[in-house]
């Protein structure tokens, strides 16, 4: 592809970014157009593919509430059957399961598995909270091999305070795997023993499925041990509006991690107007065999690690964000990172670890930094601690 080309894509790119959240002001516009008009490369994304996010189709001949199934939301018996139950009473077009307020113990190494073209539609004040396990691997609700499935509403809660063994790292709030036309809408998930929820990939009558068209709109996922969030191989996720706060007990702690490694490619995710705080980790943490990966509007405070790092990621923009208070660097690409954009992002007072939260000054690298192998890395118009980089360009 030819130069040319490239700074059109990304001019493109910069300017879908800018409108659709509204917030950068005209000098920074300024900043973004000269960026466009440069000769550096950087990577390209499939014009607004997240503003066509398709809608799950839902059946509609019929809801059935768990309690007609026998679940009681007394907070002590296992209800776990009757909310299956409930999911399997639908006809193959699908339909709608509903559980009303109350506390509903689950036994989440038998998950909810929820089929096709269903929705699970949870109470503000329903709870899901898994009965504690020794297992070092459960899920509380699994979508795998599906198309078509909407979770809204209610809250997911762990056993990370009562769990009865200490290996492993692998309990789920929710397992998207291999599915397509997803929607999770304003869930809160918490003391996961491992992720709040996971987005991935798996073989499928011996052909390797990437989840597809996942939207994560709203949900909060705090205080898991390892993640809030984690994307494995997939493409078209779209993560917004979400928070992503205090994960701790074992590594990485990320807000999110987008980490498929040999597993798959992961491609065209967005992350766009999250916030990401106080995780043991990174607010975002990103490793090899990604690309078209777009951070846009967020929010990352006092994490304890950088705000954003990428290990040998390629193809990554990172635009607009407001990072603060981090207890490293707001933005590090490293490894063999390559074809980065950082452009319009306020990064101030962070390296908590080692500076003031408060004070002005400092080097570059208090809020950016690169590492030694990483290379086509485009910065310009940022907003740093010590105001004589803001003109830093590369």
């Amino acid at each position: 592809m030819n130069t040319s080309v490239k700074n059109q894509q990304l001019a493109a790119s910069v300017r879908t970014a800018v409108t659709a959240k509204n917030f950068v002001k005209k000098p920074l516009m300024l900043a973004f157009a000269a960026l466009a008009l440069s000769a550096v490369a950087a990577p390209s994304f499939a014009a607004d593919w997240w503003t066509a996010m398709p809608k799950p189709v839902i059946g509609k001949s019929m809801t059935v509430d768990v309690r007609t199934k026998g679940a009681l939301g007394d907070g002590v018996h296992d209800d776990t059957a009757a909310i299956q139950a409930a999911v399997d009473a639908l006809p193959t077009s699908g339909g709608t399961v509903f559980v009303p307020a109350g506390h509903y113990m689950v036994n989440a190494t038998k998950p909810i598995k929820l089929r096709s073209h269903t929705r699970l539609l949870m109470d503000p004040a329903a709870t899901l909270e898994v009965i504690p396990t020794s297992n070092s691997r459960y899920m509380v609700i699994q979508i795998y091999n599906a198309t078509d499935v909407r979770v809204v509403g209610g809250n997911l809660v762990g056993d990370r305070v009562k769990h009865l063994g200490d290996t492993g790292e692998w309990g789920y709030g929710i397992n998207v795997t291999a599915a397509t036309n997803v929607v999770l809408k304003n869930v809160n998930l918490s003391n996961f023993w491992g992720d709040g929820v996971w987005i991935g990939a798996k073989d499928v009558n011996k052909v390797h499925v990437r989840s597809d068209y996942v939207t994560v709109d709203g949900i909060v996922s705090s205080n898991n041990r390892r993640q809030g969030l984690s994307i494995g191989p997939s493409q078209h996720v779209y993560i917004v509006n979400s928070t992503f706060q205090g994960t701790n007990g074992t590594l990485p702690e990320a807000g999110i991690d987008i980490e498929p490694m040999t597993e798959g490619l992961t491609n065209a995710i967005r992350l766009e107007n999250n916030t990401f705080a106080d995780n043991h980790g990174n607010g975002i943490e990103m490793h090899a065999n990604i690309s078209d990966i777009a951070i846009v509007g967020n929010t990352m405070k006092g994490n304890y690690g950088f705000g954003v790092l990428g290990v040998s990621a390629p193809g990554v923009t990172v635009t607009g964000n407001f990072m603060t208070e981090n207890g490293l660097a707001g933005v590090r690409p490293s490894g063999k990172s390559h074809d980065w954009s950082i452009t319009g992002n306020t990064l101030k007072y962070n390296s908590t670890r080692y500076m003031s939260a408060t004070k002005e000054g400092g080097a570059l690298s208090r809020d950016l930094q690169f590492g030694a192998n990483t290379y086509n890395i485009s910065v310009s118009g940022n907003i740093f601690s010590n105001a004589k980089y803001n003109t830093y360009t590369r």
